[in-house]
């Protein structure tokens, strides 16, 4: 009779197979469809293990099932046995099963990988590889910091940056990278990352580990969990002295184009001003000697003329200074040894600089030859050397040096700035009061200065910048308050030496005229009175025209020996009138006059070649010795040739044919 217990164990058995053959099937189909059969050693050894049992449970059920009807429920010996020996199969399988694990220690957890997910596994670890090469090795720096400012994180770029390894920084605060004010700020930033915020970029300061400062650009942001919480702060720096350095000397780059077109504003604004102020002073020194000539024997008037000629001298010496500011003053270069230059200097200041100064002169080992005019040169230092002299009312040293300079072109402070090149260089220091950053970005600035009011000028520097840059050369200022400053002028090496002999100003008396007709045209009708007052007065016969077409129609009716002629005219230029008339008479001789000097007339000199010019203000003595060089000595005595340029009367010397002006600029 079969009991209830009998029945639930061949059910159990049969449950239980059934579910160790399900097991199996699920792990053998998907390795046997992978072809894994032979290589996933863990899953063939959990099949076989799941198997055995199965069997084993199978045998429980067959023989459960046969002794259901028999009485005494007895089975045979064998299958006893049967099922022992398959139980040692099964205890073998497990055997294999924990052997394969123990081996392969990546077989750990993984029974069965699918081809496609192992695939995307090995690509994300892959990625994952390369994400952390890249970090390492990034030259920026990458560091991770916990919430309360302890380093966590330090890749290779940090160390590089900032000279500390991951095993000294990590564990270490942040802090250890900032001073003072820099830890301030970091905290500051780091508390608005602890309030939500998601990233902040900014620029500052950090120190390397031996204490160098490096500019920093610095990006921070919050290390969030999964559910957004901030749980560390990320920054990745990255050096940017370079950067820095680079825009700082573009700023400095900029800013010196920036002056050097507000000094050309301001010369070209001094030079128009100094050309009609040169009319206007033309006028009043001309009219002062008429009146002088008059007043002879009235002592009290003639000492009034003498002090509005004085006062008209110190206008003239004051516009010319002005003209010398905008780089038109009237030059004549020559070969000057740069010893010689303060040799000559240290003469003259030795003997008016006061005691109370140590003047110094230290000349270059070799001869530091230039191509400039040698009187502007001697204004040069004299102005420097006095301007040092004030800087020190307690005394102090004035040092003149010569030598040469190699210089870049990338020379910051440069004003003109220069090409790369081997200069001559004359060097001004002392050891006075100095100037401020300010004061000295100013300094050439006309009518700029810092004495009191009465005690200067403003154009001694101003005179000094345009000198210098009309000789091609440039000026560098150094300067500390409370230490000292140093000019530097840098001149072109003049290439060949010549044998140009210094100009001498003529004290005699200038020849008179004997009839000669001169043109003289001059758009400022009182200037052009007084023109014609001094050369009537001295003999000659002048025709008065105030502008261009006015001078043709005179030259057609009556022609001339010479035309004195303003450069700067509205309508026509003097050049252009005399390029007119060479037309007619190619000899005709032309002395041009105008209060705009050479530099402001063109990019060439007036004063090469054969073209004669008279500046502005000028006195008769000074007219009357020009006239005189290019005139002939005696007046045509046929009109034809004047207006013709044929051969004059016996009495009339031939003159050689006069060059038109080709290079002057009106």
């Amino acid at each position: 009779m079969t009991t209830v217990p009998e029945q639930l164990f061949l059910l159990g058995n049969l449950a239980t197979m059934i579910t160790y053959v399900a097991i199996t099937v699920a792990i053998a189909v998907p390795v046997a469809r992978a072809g894994q059969l032979l290589s996933n050693r863990l899953a063939v050894a959990t099949a076989l293990i799941f198997l055995s049992s199965a069997v084993g449970h199978g045998l429980h059920a067959y023989l459960a099932f046969a002794n259901l009807d028999r009485a005494e429920h007895s089975v045979a010996i064998g299958w006893v046995w049967a099922l022992a020996w398959w139980n040692v199969l099964t205890a073998a399988a497990g055997v294999y099963y924990w052997t394969v694990r123990r081996r392969d220690r990546t077989l750990m957890g993984a029974m069965y990988t699918d081809p496609q997910r192992q695939k995307l596994l090995d690509e994300a670890e892959a990625h994952r590889a390369t994400l952390e090469a890249v970090v390492e090795h990034t030259d920026d720096a990458i560091i991770g910091a916990s919430l309360d400012g302890v380093i966590t994180a330090w890749n290779g770029g940090a160390e590089r940056l900032f000279g500390w390894t991951a095993a000294e920084i990590i564990g270490r605060p942040t802090d250890l990278l900032s001073d003072d004010s820099g830890a301030e700020e970091q905290r500051a930033i780091m508390d608005r990352i602890r309030r939500g915020e998601r990233g902040v970029s900014y620029e500052t300061r950090r120190f390397r580990k031996d204490g160098t400062p490096v500019e920093t650009s610095l990006s921070v942001s919050a290390i969030r969990d999964h559910s957004g919480r901030p749980t560390g702060i990320s920054a990745v720096g990255r050096d940017i002295t370079a950067i820095k350095e680079a825009a700082e000397r573009q700023r400095a780059i900029e800013e010196r184009t920036h002056q050097a077109q507000r000094m050309e504003s301001l010369g070209k604004l001094a030079g128009g001003v100094a050309h009609d102020f040169n009319n206007i002073l033309a006028i009043i020194v001309n009219y002062t000697d008429f009146a002088a000539e008059e007043a002879a024997g009235n002592e009290a008037l003639e000492n009034d003329l003498k002090h509005v000629r004085s006062a008209a001298d110190r206008a003239i010496n004051l516009t010319r200074q002005l003209l010398t500011f905008t780089r038109g003053d009237t030059i004549q270069p020559q070969d000057v040894d740069l010893n010689a230059a303060i040799a000559e200097v240290h003469a003259m200041l030795g003997r008016t600089i006061g005691e109370h100064i140590n003047l110094l002169a230290v000349p270059s080992a070799e001869p530091v030859v230039v191509h400039a005019d040698p009187g502007q040169l001697q204004q040069v230092l004299l102005n420097l050397a006095i301007n040092a002299r004030d800087a020190m009312p307690d005394g102090g040293t004035l040092v003149l040096e010569a030598n040469v300079a190699a210089l870049d072109g990338g020379e910051l402070d440069m004003q003109p700035p220069l090409p790369a090149g081997t200069y001559a260089r004359l060097l001004v220091s002392d050891t006075g009061e100095g100037m401020t950053a300010d004061v000295a970005a100013h300094i050439f600035e006309p009518f700029y200065t810092t004495k009191p009011r009465g005690k200067g000028t403003g154009l001694g520097l101003s005179t000094v910048y345009g000198i210098v840059a009309e000789a091609g050369g440039s000026i560098n200022v150094y300067s500390e308050p409370g230490v000292g400053t140093t000019f530097r002028i840098y001149l072109p090496i003049a290439t060949a030496t010549g044998g140009n002999v210094p100009a001498v100003l003529r004290q005699d008396e200038p020849p008179t005229g004997s009839g000669q007709t001169i043109l003289v045209v001059e758009d400022e009708p009182a200037l052009a009175r007084v023109v014609t007052r001094i050369l009537a007065g001295a003999g000659y016969h002048v025709l008065t025209a105030t502008g261009g077409q006015q001078a043709l129609a005179l030259f057609r009716q009556h022609g001339c020996d010479a035309l004195l002629t303003d450069v700067i005219m509205p309508e026509m230029s003097g050049r252009r009138l005399a390029e007119i008339l060479h037309r007619t008479v190619p000899a005709l001789p032309v002395l041009y006059m105008s209060g705009y000097s050479n530099g402001l007339l063109g990019t060439t000199h007036v004063l090469d070649g054969d073209i004669a010019f008279l500046e502005k203000p000028f006195t008769g003595h000074d007219l009357l010795h020009k006239i005189a060089e290019i005139v002939p000595s005696s007046p045509g005595t046929d009109e034809e040739s004047r207006r013709t340029g044929t051969e004059p009367g016996p009495h009339r010397e031939r003159l050689p044919a006069f060059r038109p002006p080709t290079r002057l600029s009106g």
